[in-house]
């Protein structure tokens, strides 16, 4: 037989066997990832450039290297031969860019596919939703008017400049106490620089940018009133960018994509490893999220029509991992218990300490993290929603590769993390995939005929377009499907009396046929598998027990209202995740979806400074419960593993479960 070997493409999550001897981009192909190439693969177009991501990947359990691919032969190599001012710019290491219709596999590889090469791309689902916001920027606008210097006056440009700041913020701002005076004002060393030149460029009138009542940030000649900022949500798997006037709080371009992290694992803890087994992993993890937000901030920039100069702030958020990896903090005791963080407050630095695409002397804010995987994301989310100011118990689900959770009111708040994993968002699930177009995103049964129909990414009509795979909503909808018309039982097992020309014997246990290979475009039967039921069981009952720990420990039944929070939690059907007990039974019409909160949280502290304050006040009253030192923690997950709960009850959902709530195990 032929040997065969892991190819694991990111962003797009998918991997399989290939092959000894398989053209990278066919093999891509087979899997559903769509490399561009308009040159017949004749190594002159580029278009399929690929990286090769060398190193350790225990998640995975290969070692990759550039040696697994076939030399480059003389045409690819005088393709970059030519293009070696182009690598350098991009950072690219010569010999780890390669052209994927060049390359054959000859053993275990992990390859990113970067934005521009990949044929169809990513769908990142983090819209900004609309959010009444208090305008009061940290950054604010002064135009001031001096008299030039003279022999009779030759006081310096910048004590000029403090005094007529100071007349100026006492005209506009008059009766406001603690106004900023000409001793409480510095001046960033960038625009000390080229004060001089500005102050007569303007005639000595000029606009000053100050933040927070204190910095000159940027001194421009004449008259200039706007004002921009960046609010950024840096999520394990997607990236968010929200560029903001300061002044209206209007979003004047959003921009996502992939987080590029991906490649050096799925999950924050592979990424924690990846940092400890590869000598230069943080350096490359940093410098992959920085050149992705600088990317992203140049398409925002360009958009809106404004140079990055004019960006003067940006908040970022992120989970605790993340907030490491983009200051280059190294996250290794993130790891190992007793899980600490190498801070827990808000923090405020440079752009050009961290290399953003801002103003250099811009500030970027990160808001505080809560606990050890608890992240300053998480704090966003509750700025956005404010479960401190109800009588009731709200229970906010943020559902991502990591799933945060808030339980409380405005008594008391309590919050707690778990690893779902992947699965969710397709990956580890033998034909799923994240949203793109030709991706399935939803399914339903026939419970007479156990015919499926499907909705696909990019096509108006059910059951049309070529599909490639299958997403997370759908696979949710699939497995919530199969268990509703009796094809599984409550255990997740498929029942053996069931008979459908759909459901046969597999490579990887039972399975049942979603999509017949003549539909999709990848000649393949798409199918959800056993193996993939106990994916997103061991996911499911994950996030269930982290949201019945909360309410335990606040002496609650069910919760008054269930908010879920992020792009996953905002596409999945409610009542099949509560019929498959992802979240806690309650009344369907009291659970509700509010997007990306943990980018609009983000761009509320960007355009209200007093939100950072009462993020801060929030996140240090806040009770943390660490999942992995509750002494019941084992118990409650296996007893999640079943549909919708081995025990517990789900009334709300009961008349969907065949046979009632004691239906077969």
């Amino acid at each position: 037989m032929t040997k065969k070997h892991l190819l694991i493409l990111q962003p797009s999550g998918r991997r399989g066997y290939i092959e000894d001897g398989a053209s990278l981009r066919a093999a891509a192909r087979d899997l559903g990832v769509d490399i561009e190439s308009i040159c017949a693969e004749n190594a002159t177009c580029g278009k399929c450039k690929v990286l090769v991501e060398e190193g350790e990947f225990p998640r995975y359990g290969i070692t990759s290297r550039r040696e697994h691919l076939s030399p480059p032969e003389a045409d690819e190599a005088a393709f970059f031969d030519r293009r070696s001012r182009m690598l350098k710019e991009r950072g690219w290491e010569a010999g780890l860019v390669r052209l994927a219709c060049q390359a054959r596999i000859h053993g275990a590889v992990l390859i990113n596919v970067p934005e521009e090469s990949q044929g169809n791309k990513q769908i990142v689902r983090k819209s900004a939703t609309e959010r009444q916001i208090d305008i009061k920027p940290s950054i604010r606008k002064y135009y001031v008017e001096m008299t030039p210097p003279t022999l009779a006056d030759p006081r310096g440009d910048w004590e000029r400049l403090a005094k007529g700041i100071e007349a100026a913020i006492s005209r506009v701002r008059s009766g406001e106490a603690h106004l900023p005076t000409v001793e409480r004002l510095t001046i960033d060393y960038a625009c000390l620089r080229t004060l001089a030149d500005t102050l007569r460029a303007g005639d000595w009138k000029v606009t000053v940018s100050v933040w927070q009542d204190r910095e000159v940030v940027r001194v421009q000649a004449g008259y200039a009133e706007a004002s921009y900022g960046a609010a950024v949500d840096i999520g394990t798997t997607t990236l968010a960018l929200y560029l903001c006037d300061l002044r209206t709080g209007e979003i004047l371009a959003a921009e996502s994509e992939m987080n590029p992290q991906i490649a050096y694992g799925e999950d924050i803890m592979s990424r924690i490893q990846y940092t400890i087994a590869n000598a230069n992993g943080l350096g490359k993890m940093h410098k992959a999220i920085v050149d992705a937000l600088n990317r992203l901030l140049r398409k925002a920039a360009r958009r809106a029509k404004i140079t990055a100069d004019d960006i003067l702030e940006a908040v970022l958020v992120g989970n605790t991992t993340m907030h490491h990896l983009v200051l280059n903090i190294p996250p290794r005791h993130l790891g190992v218990a007793p899980y600490v963080p190498t801070l827990h407050k808000a923090l405020d630095i440079k752009a050009r300490d961290l290399g953003l695409a801002i103003n250099p002397a811009g500030n970027i804010h990160l808001l505080p993290i809560e606990a050890s995987f608890i992240g300053a994301d998480n704090v966003a989310v509750l700025i956005a929603e404010q479960p401190y100011t109800p009588d009731e118990n709200w229970l906010i689900i943020d559902i991502g590769t990591n799933a945060e959770l808030v339980l409380g009111n405005r008594q008391r708040l309590v919050c707690t993390s778990t690893p779902t994993g992947p699965a969710l968002e397709g990956a580890h699930v033998e034909y799923g995939m994240r949203a793109a177009p030709g991706a399935i995103e939803r399914v339903d049964i026939d419970a007479t005929t156990l015919e499926p129909r499907y909705k696909v990414i990019g096509e108006e009509q059910w059951n049309t377009g070529r599909v490639k795979g299958i997403c997370g909503s759908a696979i949710i909808d699939a497995i919530a499907e199969m268990f509703r018309v009796g094809i599984l039982t409550k255990n997740g097992r498929f029942r053996p009396e069931v008979v459908s020309k759909r459901i046969r014997k597999g490579e990887n246990g039972a399975e049942y046929i979603i999509a017949w290979a003549d539909e999709t475009s990848i000649g393949h039967d798409i199918p959800i598998s056993q193996r993939d039921v106990r994916q997103i069981q061991l996911a499911k009952a994950a996030l269930y027990v982290a949201a019945r720990t909360l309410l335990h420990e606040m002496g609650l039944e069910r919760p008054d209202k269930i908010i879920l929070a992020g792009a996953f939690g905002s596409y999945i059907d409610k009542t099949k995740a509560m019929l498959l007990g992802m979240i806690p039974d309650c009344p369907l019409e009291d659970v509700y979806a509010v997007g990306n909160a943990a980018g609009d949280g983000a761009r509320i502290a960007l355009l209200n400074v007093e939100k950072r304050a009462e993020a801060v006040q929030v996140a240090g009253s806040i009770q943390r419960f660490e999942l992995p030192v509750d002494a019941q923690f084992q118990e409650r997950f296996m007893q999640a593993l079943d549909f919708p709960h081995a025990s517990d009850p789900f009334p709300h959902v009961a008349h969907l479960i065949p046979g009632g709530q004691s239906s077969e195990q």
